[in-house]
């Protein structure tokens, strides 16, 4: 980064200076640079902005952002037709369903439910081992990139008691494409159906019955609903409120029940 060279500058600069013998670290380093550069970044930078409020939902949303936007990122009129459209490789990482209408259309998207980023930055997402037609417990995190070559069968593929998967073929995702296989060729197995989509998404009850474009439209509309003062449980959820609620970090959680 830029602040990292003036700092650098500075430092030979003074090192090059004669009575360079009793200095210390201290006296070497600039400290403005670097928090001009934290003050610029925390204050004016176009990534970070004012945490949306309305309702639990909204912030944890906001907290969950993609973007595509920003400093060494694309701007909106650069931004084609490729870029915006959903790839292969957002399943289990990035939602399909969740973005913006409008001119920021698939530049900024949501984390999917299980996503996490790996040390290098790239979005993983969590699957089953699968070991001679049998699903194991162990789970492992892989990027889009480890995942292409492994044989990947869905979380509603039926399994008997022993876990072993029972139908002849199988439904698949193998190089990019969904295909059938044998059980015996399936290296990997999703961890559950929701890891496709959103916190916001996984609220909407029976989602895959939806059009794609109504979800949008219903998970960008959950964020922007006002709480009311006496609270009320919905008729019909998906189980997934609870984590919302608590893991917003807005409402008050009791230690124990009771």
């Amino acid at each position: 980064p830029r602040w990292l060279v003036r700092v650098e500058r500075a430092v030979k600069e003074r090192l090059s200076m004669a009575e360079s013998e009793g200095l210390m670290p201290q006296d070497l380093i600039n400290a403005k640079p670097v928090a001009a550069a934290i003050k610029e970044f925390f204050g004016s930078s176009q990534l970070s902005q004012f945490m949306d409020q309305n309702n639990p939902l909204s912030e944890i949303t906001h907290k969950r952002r993609v973007s595509a936007l920003g400093p060494g990122g694309l701007t909106r009129e650069r931004a084609g037709f490729e870029v915006r459209d959903v790839h292969p490789t957002h399943y289990g990482r990035v939602c399909p369903i969740e973005t913006p209408e409008g001119p920021n259309i698939g530049l900024i998207n949501s984390l999917a439910a299980y996503a996490r980023t790996n040390q290098y930055g790239f979005l993983e997402s969590p699957y089953r081992m699968v070991k001679d037609g049998v699903a194991t417990d162990e789970i492992v995190f892989l990027s889009a990139i480890e995942e292409a070559n492994h044989v990947i069968a869905q979380a509603s593929a039926g399994l008997d008691e022993n876990n072993r998967l029972i139908d002849e073929l199988v439904a698949v995702r193998h190089l990019n494409e969904f295909t059938v296989k044998a059980p015996e060729d399936v290296t990997l197995m999703d961890v559950s159906p929701k890891q496709v989509v959103s916190v916001a998404a996984s609220l909407i009850p029976f989602l895959e019955h939806d059009d794609a474009n109504r979800a949008l439209m219903g998970s960008n509309m959950q964020r922007q609903a006002v709480p009311t003062l006496r609270s009320d449980k919905p008729l019909v959820g998906t189980g997934m409120e609870r984590n919302v609620a608590r893991d917003s970090g807005v409402c008050v959680v009791a230690r124990r029940g009771g």
